[in-house]
Order: structure tokens, then sequence, then C-alpha cells
């Protein structure tokens, strides 16, 4: 089972780890997220969106991302935009789900899944928003996913199948994190674990 949908240690089990094209070196057993994150969009390359194409075909390869938008780091605006765009692409032409790092940014995310209709899932990772913002992204199909910080009114209004869990840059291992997000929602931590297996099943097609 894949337990931890976004991390960035390196060697990390039961985990998708998220990396970028020219750091991709993958190990056997080991499964990955693959794209150009916006605070490094001003250093991309066509070359480094061609390694992207080339890495978004791997076996090990389960997601496109992580890619999206921030309004407080990064390269402007339209050139965030813009590379997002490349990864939705991407997202549609390999038919692997989208994992994206949105930073006051619900608005511009939800106006491009309108306009593009993908047919791919898409994922807010790291999702701290409050419990209006979590609704905008439900109400237009995002999955959200939570690690250590989060807003306990978000969480609670999330539907368990559109619901996942990680540790991304976090020191916790991911079953602490799996405890306390079951205790924020009230369940019993090996219900929300299941939950979690029947989403991950769903959306990457692995156990």
């Amino acid at each position: 089972m894949i337990k931890d949908i976004h991390t960035h240690r390196i060697d990390a089990r039961e985990a998708v780890i998220s990396v970028n094209p020219w750091e991709f070196a993958p190990v056997e057993g080991l499964y990955y997220s693959v794209g150009i994150h916006p605070w490094q969009v001003g250093r991309a390359t066509d070359a480094d969106f061609d390694r992207l194409a080339e890495c978004a075909t791997s076996g090990n390869v389960l997601m496109i991302g992580e890619c999206g938008i921030d309004k407080l780091r990064g390269g402007e605006l339209s050139m965030q935009t813009g590379v997002l765009e490349r990864h939705i692409a991407l997202s549609e032409q390999v038919c692997k789900p989208l994992v994206l790092h949105c930073v006051r940014a619900s608005n511009e995310l939800c106006r491009l899944r309108r306009q593009l209709r993908p047919s791919m899932p898409w994922i807010v990772h790291g999702f701290r928003g409050n419990a209006r913002v979590a609704s905008q992204l439900l109400d237009a199909g995002f999955y959200l996913s939570y690690g250590e910080r989060f807003n306990p009114g978000a969480l609670a209004i999330t539907p368990a199948d559109r619901l996942l869990a990680e540790t991304d840059e976090s020191l916790l291992p991911i079953d602490e994190i799996y405890r306390r997000l079951a205790a924020a929602r009230q369940i019993e931590v090996d219900e929300f674990v299941r939950n979690v297996e029947e989403v991950v099943k769903e959306l990457l097609k692995v156990g």
C-alpha cells in the first residue's frame, strides 16, 4: 500500500516521492511524481521539459508534479500558469494524476479546471486552507491531501473518497500523521487507513 501520497524523502517506502526532472534517478521498488515546482519555473529550460516528458513515461512515476501556482513565491503568475498548463497537458497525455502546489491560487486552479476539463484527477497536496477554500476545491472536483499542519474544519468536510495523507517535508512519520488526522475526524486509525487505501487504489491503480 502507498500510505504517503507526497514526500520529499528520497528513500521513502510506501510513498510517492516528489522530485524534479533534472534529479530523477529512479530506484527499483520506489514510486515517484515528477514535475517542475512553481518556485523553480524561472530556471526551467526546454531541455527540462523534454526530460520531464521522458520521466513521465516511466513505470516508477505514478503522478505528474508537483507543479502549480504560488502567489507568494516563484516566477510571474503568467509564467507559473504557462508551466502548469504544460504539466496538465502531460498529465492527460500519459494518463497520470496531477499533484498540485497551491498557495492563494484556488481561484486560478478552479478556473483552469473548468476551462480545460481534464480527465485525470487533480490533487492539492499539503492542503492547509480553511473550510471555505476546501469546499470551493471539492466542488470543483479536486482531491485534498493533508499533512502535519491542517485546518480541522477543512478536514472535517472532506469526503473520505477525496481525502489523502502525506508527510511532504515533515519529520513526522506518516503513521503519526494518520493518527492525528484520524483523531481530528474522530474515527479509528484503522478506519482512516482503509479509507485512504481505497482512494489510493482508485487514483494510482496500485496496492
